[in-house]
């Protein structure tokens, strides 16, 4: 993988970002966007277990699907309380994976503010996502294809990001949003995927109080290197043929993705992620 670091800028205003950032689809890190939040000095793991603690929270792990798990169907719950002090206390593979802060804690709403980025914000999905060290997420795209900001607080995150140009290298698991779960994209090895040689992408590390933006339909690795969370806010993608693609997503592929899972079991996965590799081989010549 040929990957560079993303562009790093203290603050912008809108205007600057929407032409340079936006309209060119590139991702940026802002280092000193949010010192203004009440978020930026309350928002730790103690926090957050004494506002939300008694919320019973979804956990996910690395562990691969299974043709039983619904789509995003979490692996675990867990109090908040409980999941806080397992972070806390040891590394855990547990995440907590699209937690509507919105719904969930209202109360939390009066620590941050709406940025104004010169794009629409949907204000019913701020998420929030928490992991432990080494916890990491599957290489994959949010299947509405949207501009992400990426809100980070507490500890330490990696970041790899690709955008859908790279879609041949990268081992797509077809009906789906993910590439071969098998892959450590920290340390790939090339000689078991080849194809991954050929990807160009982004690297970056997010400290407290750092804003990601990931432009439409990027692909994101993301690890935990010491406990923290994350909060994304999210605009509708503009271009479009990402924007069909949204709505192929969610109205269309995650049910025909279901059926067959009832409908076929284990075969179906196994059939997925055998084609991942044929597709990509044949894609790229790899024998």
């Amino acid at each position: 993988m040929q990957l560079k670091e993303i562009e790093r800028i203290q603050t912008i205003t809108s205007k600057d970002f929407y032409k340079k950032y936006f309209k060119t689809q590139t991702p940026v890190v802002i280092e000193n966007f949010i010192e203004d939040w009440p978020a930026f000095t309350k928002w730790n793991l103690d926090y957050m277990a004494e506002v939300a603690g008694d919320k019973e929270v979804p956990l996910y792990d690395d562990r691969p699907v299974h043709h039983k798990d619904g789509f995003n169907e979490p692996h675990a719950t867990m109090k908040m309380s409980e999941y806080i002090a397992l972070l806390k206390r040891e590394p855990t593979k547990y995440r907590i994976f699209l937690w509507n802060v919105l719904k969930e804690v209202p109360t939390l709403q009066k620590d941050y503010k709406w940025p104004d980025f010169g794009l629409k914000l949907m204000k019913g999905l701020p998420m929030l996502f928490f992991g432990g060290t080494d916890s990491y997420t599957f290489m994959h795209h949010d299947i509405d294809l949207a501009n992400i900001f990426h809100f980070h607080f507490q500890g330490k995150k990696e970041v790899i990001l690709f955008d859908q140009k790279q879609n041949d290298y990268l081992y797509k698991i077809p009906h789906s949003l993910i590439s071969r779960e098998d892959i450590d994209f920290s340390k790939p090895d090339y000689k078991k995927w080849p194809a991954l040689k050929k990807a160009n992408g982004f690297k970056t590390h997010l400290n407290h109080g750092e804003v990601l933006y990931m432009p439409e339909g990027y692909w994101h690795y993301m690890k935990y290197k010491t406990p923290g969370f994350s909060m994304s806010l999210r605009a509708v993608p503009r271009n479009p043929l990402r924007l069909g693609r949204a709505v192929y997503n969610v109205f269309f592929m995650r049910h025909f993705d279901n059926l067959m899972r009832r409908l076929k079991g284990q075969q179906w996965i196994d059939w997925k992620n055998e084609q991942a590799v044929i597709r990509t081989n044949e894609k790229l010549g790899i024998k």
